[in-house]
C-alpha cells in the first residue's frame, strides 16, 4: 500500500506483541540436522481449546495404488511419484466432520533428520530453517523444532528500522510483506521478554539456485505429503506465500534476463520479447528494456517490487498498460515450469497448450511453479499524467463535499478508459487522492482536456482541489516517478470487486454511493480504471484463463480493512464477516456484473468460482485435476480447492473426506 494508505493503517501496526516476518542474516542456516532432530520428539501441535480434534487410527490396509495416467506424452504409474502406497496421511476429525491431513511437525509422518539432510544434500546444502524476522528483538524463538536464543540489539534496530520497507522483506525467504496471514508473529518489540513463535510461517524453505533444487523440493513435499508453499518476492495479500507447518521453495535466485527483437517461437507472434527468471522484479525487467534502442516496456503492476513471473501472471497481472495491452498473461509466450510430478516442462500454445492457457489467469500455485516466462514487449512511448486531490482540507472541512468528489470523478471512468486512460485512486478518510491519472501516447495537453470536464463539475459545486501536470519523454519514466513507494508490514485483511462498464453506464451513482457505504463501514480504498479489454482484439480474449467479464470493466477496487494478525478469534470472525457481508456487498450490489481478481479480493467471498474465473472455472477445475491430481500445490480459493479447509483455526491444511 502507498504512504496515504499507510497512514490510515498506522493504528494497527503495533511494534509490541507477536507479529511476524523473517529475519535478515539467516539464523538457523546452519544444523539443518540438529535443528530437524528436535521434532521427532515433539507433541502432537495441540488442536483447539475445546479440544475438538481427534487422530483416526492409520488404516490398517494402504489404499489400492492409483491407475497408470498419461499426460501430454508421458506415461508413468502416479503411484511411481508417490511411493507404491501413496502418500502418508493423517486423519482427522475437526467440528464433526473428517478429513485427510498433509503432515505437519509432532504428527508420525513428518520426515526424520534423515530425510531432512537427505533433501538439504539434494538442494545444495540450501535448506534452511525459518526464524522470523524480528526475532532479533527478543530473547528467545520459540520454534516448532526447538528453541534458539535470538535476540541482537543491532539487528533488531535494523529489523526495526527495515519492516516497512517492501524491498528488505522480500530479500528474506520466507517473508509475507502484509503480516495478517503470518498470525503476527515475532513483529519488532521494544520488550525482549514478549514471546515469538514461528505463527503461520513455513517451518523450513529451500533457497533454490536451480531447476533442480526446486525439483527436490517439489518431489520431497508430494513424497511426503507436506504443505508447499512457492513463494517469490512475498508481494500477497491473501497469505499465500505463507502456511502453517509447511515447507517453502523460494524462487528469488531466478534472476536471468534476456530479449529478443524477433520472437521465433509458438503462437505466430515475431515480435520482440523479454524472457526473465522466476525471481525477477518488475523495477528490474523495466530497467533492462528502458536500456534497449528503442527502449521497450512491458506490463507490469502499477507496484514496481512485484516479481513478473510468479503468482502475477497466474492471477493475470493488471497494470498502467492493460488497457492498452490486456492483462500480463495476455502477453505470455511461453513458460518453463516444474509441475506437480516434480518434472520440468515447457508450455507454450503448441506444447502442453492447455497447461500454458491454464497459466494464464487461471490462479497462482494452482498447476506448476514457473521458472522462467517470456512475454511480449512493446515500444516505450511519451507519456503525460495529472495528480488531483480532494480532502477536508481543500473542502475548508465540509467532508460531503469530498463525497460529491468521489461521486463527480467516478462518473468518467467509463469515459476516461474508453478514451485510454489509466487511473489509480485511494478513497480514506475520507480523502480522494487520484495519483495518477496516466495518458500513454498523450500529450499533457491532450490529457487535461480529457480531465477538464472533471475540473469543470468541481468548480461548478463549489469544492476546492489541487491537481498538478506532468510530462515524461517515456512511461517508464513517469512510472518510476509518480508511482508511490509501497509499504509492509501491515495488517489487514483485503478483499475487492471490479465494476462492470454496462453496470456503471446504467447507474453511475449507485456505483460511487457503493463506495461510500464500503469506505464508511470501514474499509480503504483502491481504484484501478482500466478494461482488460479496450486494447486486446477479441480475437484474444479467450487465449487467458482469466475472467471473461474483465474484458468489459471499468473499475477495479481493492478493499482494505485494518486488523491485527494475532487479533482473538472472534475479533477476527467479526472483521471477516465485515469485510465479506457489508463492505464488498455493497460493491457486489452495485454491480451485479463485475467480478474479482484472485490476486487482491477476498477468497472468502460466496461463489468465489464464478466472482474470479467465471464461465471458465469448470476447464480450469479439469485442469488442475489432469495437472496436480494428488493437491501437491495449494493456494486458497484456487480450481479445484473447494475440499481443501485450513482446520484447527486457520492451521492444519487437510482435505474434507
Amino acid at each position: 500500500m502507498k504512504r496515504s494508505i499507510i497512514a490510515a493503517l498506522g493504528a494497527t501496526l503495533l511494534l509490541a506483541g507477536s507479529g511476524a516476518a523473517q529475519s535478515s542474516s539467516e539464523p538457523a542456516t546452519a544444523a539443518v540436522s540438529s535443528a530437524v532432530s528436535v521434532v521427532e520428539s515433539q507433541p502432537e501441535p495441540s488442536a483447539s481449546a475445546s479440544g475438538e480434534t481427534e487422530e483416526w487410527v492409520e488404516p490398517e490396509s494402504p489404499p489400492e495404488p492409483s491407475e497408470e495416467e498419461e499426460v501430454e506424452g508421458e506415461a508413468e504409474p502416479a503411484a511411481a511419484r508417490l511411493g507404491f502406497w501413496g502418500p502418508p496421511t493423517v486423519y482427522k476429525y475437526w467440528q464433526g466432520k473428517a478429513y485427510s491431513c498433509k503432515c505437519f511437525p509432532g504428527d508420525w509422518c513428518w520426515p526424520n533428520s534423515f530425510s531432512w539432510n537427505a533433501l538439504n544434500g539434494s538442494v545444495g546444502g540450501n535448506l534452511r530453517v525459518t526464524v522470523p524476522i524480528g526475532a532479533s528483538c527478543y530473547n528467545q524463538f520459540q520454534g516448532p523444532l526447538g528453541t534458539v536464543n535470538t535476540y541482537n540489539a543491532a539487528k533488531c534496530a535494523e529489523e526495526t528500522a527495515n519492516f516497512a520497507d517492501e524491498q528488505y522483506q522480500i530479500n528474506h525467504p520466507t517473508a509475507g510483506l502484509w503480516t495478517y496471514f503470518t498470525n503476527d508473529t515475532c513483529r519488532p518489540t521494544t520488550n525482549p521478554s514478549d514471546t515469538c513463535t514461528i505463527g503461520n510461517y513455513g517451518v523450513l524453505y529451500i533457497n533454490a539456485k536451480t531447476t533442480a533444487h526446486i525439483q527436490a523440493g517439489i518431489n520431497f513435499a508430494r513424497e511426503n505429503n507436506l504443505r508447499l508453499v512457492i513463494r517469490n518476492t512475498g508481494h500477497d495479500f491473501l497469505g499465500r506465500s505463507v502456511g502453517w507447518g509447511s515447507l517453502v521453495i523460494n524462487t528469488r535466485a531466478f534472476q536471468s534476463i534476456s530479449t529478443t527483437n524477433r520472437w521465433t517461437g509458438a503462437g505466430g507472434y515475431t515480435g520482440s520479447a523479454i524472457t526473465v527468471g522466476a525471481g525477477v522484479q518488475a523495477k528490474t525487467a523495466l530497467q533492462h528494456l528502458h536500456g534497449l534502442s528503442p527502449k521497450k516496456i512491458m506490463v507490469t503492476g502499477e507496484c514496481s517490487t512485484v516479481g513478473v513471473a510468479g503468482g502475477l501472471p497466474q492471477g493475470g497481472g493488471h497494470g498502467p498498460w492493460t488497457n492498452r495491452e490486456g492483462f500480463l498473461a495476455d502477453t505470455a509466450l511461453e513458460f518453463k515450469v516444474i509441475t506437480a510430478d516434480g518434472l520440468l516442462r515447457t508450455a507454450n500454445a503448441n506444447v502442453n497448450s492447455d497447461l500454458f492457457w491454464a497459466l494464464k489467469g487461471g490462479g497462482p500455485s494452482a498447476y506448476a511453479v514457473i521458472v522462467q516466462a517470456t512475454y511480449k514487449t512493446f515500444n516505450d512511448l511519451p507519456s503525460s499524467a495529472i495528480n488531483l486531490d480532494v480532502s477536508p482540507a481543500t473542502t475548508g472541512g465540509d467532508v460531503e463535499k469530498v463525497w460529491t468528489a468521489v461521486r463527480l470523478f467516478h462518473a468518467y471512468a467509463t469515459t476516461w478508459v474508453d478514451q485510454g486512460l489509466y487511473v489509480y485512486y485511494e478513497i480514506f478518510g475520507p480523502t480522494l487522492h487520484v495519483h495518477p491519472i496516466v495518458g500513454i501516447d498523450k500529450t499533457v495537453a491532450q490529457l487535461h482536456a480529457l480531465v477538464q470536464p472533471l475540473y469543470n463539475d468541481l468548480a461548478a459545486a463549489n469544492i476546492g482541489f489541487t491537481s498538478s501536470n506532468h510530462t515524461y519523454a517515456t512511461f517508464q519514466q513517469l512510472y518510476l516517478d509518480l508511482f508511490e513507494i509501497e509499504f509492509a508490514g501491515n495488517s489487514a485483511l483485503t478483499g475487492g470487486w471490479t465494476f462492470a462498464k454496462s453496470d456503471h453506464q446504467a447507474n453511475p451513482t449507485a456505483l460511487s454511493s457503493s463506495l461510500r457505504t464500503a469506505a464508511e463501514a470501514g474499509g480503504l480504498l483502491v481504484g484501478h480504471m482500466w478494461s482488460a479489454g479496450h486494447g486486446l482484439p477479441q480475437s484474444q480474449w479467450s487465449k487467458s484463463a482469466v475472467n471473461p467479464r474483465f474484458r468489459s470493466v471499468v473499475d477495479k477496487i481493492i478493499t482494505v480493512l485494518p486488523l491485527a494478525g494475532n487479533a482473538p478469534l472472534a475479533e477476527k470472525a467479526a472483521a471477516q464477516n465485515q469485510l465479506t457481508n457489508v463492505i464488498d456487498a455493497a460493491l457486489r450490489a452495485a454491480s451485479p456484473n463485475g467480478a474479482a481478481y484472485i490476486n487482491e479480493a477476498d477468497p472468502f467471498q460466496p461463489n468465489w468460482q464464478q466472482a474470479f474465473w467465471g464461465t471458465n472455472y469448470n476447464e480450469l477445475a479439469r485442469l488442475r485435476r489432469k495437472w496436480d491430481p494428488n493437491g501437491v500445490f495449494y493456494a486458497v480459493s484456487t480450481p479445484g480447492t473447494e475440499k481443501w479447509e485450513q482446520i484447527e483455526n486457520q492451521t492444519r491444511l487437510c482435505k474434507k473426506l
